[in-house]
């Protein structure tokens, strides 16, 4: 477990939180309750970065601005102690650190670079400007300040190993903060040439770039930094190998949406892009209650993000993850659900190849959202970067065969299996070994796991995840015939049943008290009769109006 940081009151003992022993006599002290501080430097509101915040009180007396007080910080040993432990600190972003952890001879990449010593109190970015020069810090500290309506407010705070300047230098675009020098300074001055220089000569610098960004959109990070055009990022809510998803907003209709951040090793791949670019319309125009939807592609930051609708509930792998294994009914009530997004999408040409527990998603109520369509493909593509995660793939994608409806069907058949035996129909020692059962043979029979399961989805399972393409399904519109006998003998209702949208009519009824007898009984042939048409009929009594 990381050890806890101090925060400026509890390294000085001064009793001037919330709560604190001298509240009552001295008052609390702003460092402490200005939460938009909260993050910098792992501290709590302005706990790490007091000297930055206005009004402190330390030395028995309150402070001014930091400009006004930045001599006397400078000189605690507070502040001392917070540069030390942070030059140590979140090391995957400090470009000091990516180098000397590199291969031998790396630190040669400083010797086309400009060195720059910079005066405690200098402003070497001047939020506004456009720069074509980021820094990397060798000595000392400095301090990021967002102006805003003629005020200065400092938000965030960099040290030895630390970049400063990266965004722009990335976009192109002005500054969205001045920047000024804490400390006497020293820098490397990094152009955009240098950059895409260094980035030719060291791929793994994509991996770094892809931890920098991510830093700077994090949401213990000044909003300033994490703006995507027309959306703010906030918290990070999932990792993964192709992608770092965020929870965010669009900033001006208070949406909530989902952010996706195309790793840069992708990203900057000339043929991905080629291909990424020639299926984003076609997926942001699936509309589908099944499939999740795509508000928007923005490319920032040398990389692609696409806009989702922000999802409430639980991934497929998580439930799984919970109960091991499904209810009968839940499980073949999430494999045709999936099944209908599946069918809208191919019948659009697009594939998806990566239908896995990870990328389907239960809303409340059992609502199935199938995610992430970003490995997806046109019917027949060759799929020769050997896309789809493991325990799924299919034959076809490990050969680099084109993929096809039956591709996704096989996934498919593999989720089945688990959601009803649980666990995953082959187990290997290696990725070599699970790769080579999927080539070679065909998924257990999981009624030896599960001798109740019904023939009808035993049926399904075995055909789905046959090895050969043309023993399985060969489409999902024929997956579908299987599953819907299975839908009625669960007794699922009509929602799942039908992919018409159902209707819904209030009729509020206003009557007297001694009116009530005569209205149960028109009531009851009401109800009849909607049953007749297959009209559900929900009654509710109000309060008196």
């Amino acid at each position: 477990m990381a050890e806890k940081k101090q925060n400026c009151w509890e390294h000085s003992r001064c009793g001037r939180e919330p709560g604190g022993s001298k509240v009552a006599d001295l008052g609390v002290c702003p460092a402490s309750t200005d939460t938009s501080f909260d993050g910098i430097n792992s501290g709590v509101a302005g706990g790490r970065i007091c000297w930055a915040v206005a009004g402190t009180f330390c030395g028995g007396g309150v402070q001014g601005s930091f400009a006004e007080k930045r001599e006397s910080c400078m000189d605690c040993d507070f502040f001392g102690q917070v540069r030390e432990e942070e030059g140590t600190a979140n090391l995957s972003t400090k470009f000091l650190s990516f180098i000397s952890s590199g291969e031998d001879g790396k630190e040669s990449i400083f010797q086309h670079e400009t060195y720059k010593y910079i005066k405690a109190g200098e402003r070497f970015i001047t939020q506004g400007e456009v720069g074509n020069t980021a820094y990397i810090i060798q000595r000392g500290t400095c301090l990021v300040i967002v102006e805003k309506e003629g005020e200065i407010h400092p938000v965030d705070h960099y040290g030895v190993g630390d970049i400063v300047g990266g965004v722009g230098l990335l976009t192109g675009e002005p500054h969205i903060a001045h920047i000024e020098a804490e400390t006497d300074l020293e820098a490397w001055a990094l152009t955009r040439a240098d950059f895409d220089r260094i980035s030719e000569k060291n791929p793994e610098m994509l991996n770094f770039l892809t931890e920098f960004v991510a830093n700077r959109f994090d949401s213990r990070r000044p909003t300033a930094y994490r703006t995507i055009g027309k959306y703010v990022a906030t918290d990070i809510i999932g990792r993964g190998g192709f992608s770092i998803v965020y929870k965010g907003i669009h900033s001006s209709l208070s949406m909530p949406v989902a952010i996706k951040m195309m790793r840069h090793n992708l990203a900057m791949d000339d043929d991905f892009l080629e291909s990424f670019h020639h299926e984003a319309k076609t997926i942001a125009n699936l509309n589908h209650e099944n499939i999740i939807k795509i508000y928007d592609i923005e490319e920032r930051y040398r990389t692609v993000f696409i806009i989702m609708e922000l999802l409430e509930g639980e991934g497929l792998s998580a439930l799984l993850d919970r109960l091991r294994s499904l209810p009968l009914s839940l499980a073949v009530d999430i494999l045709y659900q999936t099944c209908l997004g599946l069918d809208y999408a191919h019948q659009r040409g697009i594939i998806h190849r990566d239908v896995t527990p990870d990328n389907i998603y239960l809303l409340p109520g059992d609502h199935v959202k199938i995610l992430d369509f970003g490995l997806s493909c046109p019917v027949g593509t060759e799929d020769i970067n050997f896309s789809g995660t493991a325990a799924y793939i299919s034959p076809e994608q490990i050969e680099g065969d084109p993929v096809d409806e039956r591709t996704d069907v096989y996934g498919l058949g593999v989720v089945a299996y688990e959601m009803v035996t649980g666990t995953k129909p082959f187990q290997a020692e290696t990725i070599k070994d699970l790769l080579d059962l999927h080539l070679h043979r065909d998924i257990p029979d999981p009624a030896e796991r599960v001798p109740d399961l019904p023939e009808g989805l035993r049926r399904f399972i075995m055909k789905a995840s046959r090895a050969d393409p043309d023993r399985r399904y060969q489409n999902v519109g024929e997956a579908l015939e299987e599953i819907q006998p299975l839908v009625r003998k669960t007794g699922l209702t009509g929602r799942q049943l039908s992919i018409e949208k159902q209707k819904m009519t209030s009729i509020f009824l206003m009557y007297r008290e001694g009116d009530q007898q005569a209205l149960t009984r028109l009531m009851e042939e009401f109800s009849a009769k909607a049953a007749e048409l297959g009209i559900v009929l929900k009654v509710s009594d109000l309060h008196d109006m």
